[in-house]
């Protein structure tokens, strides 16, 4: 009896004895029913009609976001940040990369002085879009941001679109910055551009290797992957010894009296060499610039106080960024001719071309050290993506695995990393710039009309016909802003098509707010103005959307195609089975009674959601039936 006491007691340690962290096993990335064998798979791929149709129309919710899906990381992230950390969060995950990055180039190339207004205007934007992510921050904090707030509102198949988008723009996020990264880091050595890159015989734009780059993105993610609160820390130092750069050596100080000491009327005109199109072209390219606040939003779940920490560190970052974006790119325009401005280099060359040589070995230092919190806090942030997207099991679970000592995603930030390097290591930085923008755009144009559904639909609550208007209202603002941005763009000195496509803009937004009553408010703090803000947000996303190339529509078509046929044959079928793993097989006789017994329902109360009876179907209620 002794023997088999100690017997069982050993088998339970066993069982409650946690797994090993680094595993393998084809258990840890294909576990779902139909990836256990070649049969299984065979039956999936049959079913897609219908599998496709329940995940288009199933939602998940803030309860199962925060609660159920966190458990599948096995160890939880741990809450150690507050709003002065996510305050230097969102210093570092965007100054750098906007100043240092883009404006040389789009003031080159598309904007010439006008470049401040190209910032001003996807400034407002961006900040139309911060006010969207601090709602849903503190609604649902939890690490998957902008993917749990759509597979909320908008459904599994909405989110993993913008889960596939997400993946994108943080690989080629965190690549463009690391190649921008080298070219400052050879202005500081004082060598030619591109001097450091491995020259090849490859297609142009993607002949130039980059190995410095590689480096300088597995660094940010080693530290990334130690722990959150020293990664602060470093971050701390960093951007702080960055903003001092920024503010008295570069904004208030440096580089403005700079600009108008050195200022020559001849560089200011012509103020818009390329015109208004010009002017937006270059705002949809910039808006990257603003893109990294989003990562602010996945660190929710580590934040102690979400409520009021994220709405302090998103909302007060931002508004002191956008006004340093617009004053940086106003000193660099009245410095130097926007046709000789260093596409790669910008502020560096400027400062050495009016004679201040030791200028620019100090920016590019500053540059060095913004981007570099940048790639730090995009490890961070878009690991978290990664993290939560794969405890939904869109991708392999393997992926969600948080490191029981470090408390971070250490699997999710190699596979972002590991990428982000591929692609740094061959693509030019104009080829990932265009790419990244309409990415971004499209996720914060969506994040927009999540917010609308979300105050004006309720599942349970909401009678179908003000659902169906809302669909109807969300349609028209949306094919309105497309029609706009299309008219723009084939005809930017035309009037006639906006007196049509600006009335049903204002007509559907003002439809939903005259006509449909909000069926939720927020706890804490809201998006103010609703619907007229998310409204305005989806179509200033839309128009710099139609603002890019169509080089940058191609990329994207074809990068929307490949995610499409990955969810056809991995993603849906995953989800499908997680969604329904939990339902016990009942009884054919039992089904039939439970079935009569929810048309009863549906007939007495036609308000009843079918959606919750499906839920509710296979809850241990049925043996009340």
């Amino acid at each position: 009896m002794a023997e088999a006491s100690m017997g069982s007691s050993a088998k339970m340690s066993d069982e409650v004895q946690p797994r090993s962290y680094w595993r393998w096993s084809k258990q840890d990335f294909y576990p779902e029913e139909s990836f256990q064998n070649w049969d299984s798979y065979r039956s999936a791929l049959s079913q897609i009609s219908s599998r496709f149709k329940d995940r288009l129309l199933s939602r998940s919710d803030d309860a199962n976001e925060i609660g159920e899906l966190r458990k599948r990381s096995e160890n939880d992230m741990k809450r150690c940040l507050n709003w002065w950390d996510l305050t230097w969060f969102g210093f570092g995950s965007v100054i750098g990369a906007g100043i240092f990055v883009l404006t040389g180039q789009e003031a080159h190339d598309h904007a010439g002085p006008a470049i401040v207004l190209s910032y001003v205007a996807s400034g407002l934007s961006a900040m139309l879009s911060v006010f969207c992510y601090t709602e849903f921050a503190i609604e649902i904090p939890v690490a998957g941001g902008s993917f749990a707030y759509l597979r909320v509102e908008l459904g599994d198949f909405a989110a993993f679109i913008t889960a596939a988008n997400i993946l994108l723009e943080s690989i080629l996020g965190g690549a463009a910055v690391a190649r921008s990264w080298t070219s400052y880091f050879t202005s500081l050595l004082d060598r030619p551009t591109n001097s450091l890159r491995i020259h090849t015989n490859l297609t142009n734009g993607y002949n130039l290797l980059d190995p410095i780059a590689v480096g300088v993105l597995t660094i940010a993610s080693t530290l990334a992957m130690i722990s959150t609160q020293k990664t602060s820390y470093f971050n701390w130092i960093a951007s702080a010894i960055n903003t001092i750069v920024i503010f008295w050596y570069g904004c208030d100080l440096f580089v403005i009296i700079a600009g108008f000491a050195h200022a020559n009327t001849s560089n200011m005109t012509p103020f818009l060499p390329f015109g208004a199109k010009g002017v937006f072209q270059a705002a949809a390219i910039v808006y990257f610039a603003y893109g990294g606040f989003d990562n602010i939003a996945t660190m929710a779940e580590e934040t102690r106080n979400p409520s009021r920490d994220i709405p302090m560190g998103l909302l007060g970052s931002m508004s002191i960024i956008t006004v340093i974006y617009c004053l940086m790119a106003l000193a660099l325009s009245m410095m130097q001719k926007y046709t000789s401005i260093d596409p790669n280099a910008a502020y560096s060359v400027a400062f050495e071309n009016v004679g201040m040589k030791w200028a620019k070995y100090l920016v590019a230092l500053g540059a060095l050290k913004g981007m570099t919190t940048v790639l730090l806090v995009g490890a961070l942030g878009q690991a978290r993506y990664t993290t939560h997207i794969a405890r939904a099991h869109m991708i392999p679970p393997w992926f969600a695995l948080v490191h029981p000592k470090t408390g971070t995603p250490i699997n999710a930030t190699l596979f972002i990393t590991v990428c982000s390097a591929c692609v740094a290591f061959f693509s030019s930085l104009d080829v990932l710039a265009s790419l990244l923008s309409i990415s971004t755009l499209f996720i914060f144009m969506m994040m927009a009309v999540a917010l609308l559904v979300r105050r004006y639909y309720v599942r349970g609550n909401t009678p179908r016909t003000n659902l169906w208007k809302l669909v109807i209202f969300l349609l028209i603002i949306i094919a309105s802003s497309m029609g706009t941005s299309a008219y723009w763009g084939l005809n930017p000195n035309g009037w006639v098509g906006y007196t049509i496509t600006l009335p049903l803009w204002f007509l559907a937004t003002l439809g939903i707010s005259v006509f449909l009553p909000k069926q939720r408010m927020p706890k804490v703090w809201g998006v103010p103005l609703v619907p007229w803000l998310p409204s305005l947000s989806i179509a200033t996303n839309l128009f710099l959307m139609g603002s890019l190339g169509y080089k940058a529509f191609i990329r994207f078509g074809i990068c929307t195609i490949i995610m499409l046929v990955y969810y056809v044959f991995f993603g849906l079928h995953a989800t499908y089975d997680m969604a329904h793993q939990c339902k016990p097989k009942l009884p054919t006789a039992l089904k039939i009674a439970w079935r009569r017994q929810c048309n009863i329902i549906v007939q007495a109360d036609p308000l009843a959601n079918k959606e919750i009876l499906r839920v509710i179907l296979p809850s241990p209620n049925y043996a009340k039936v």
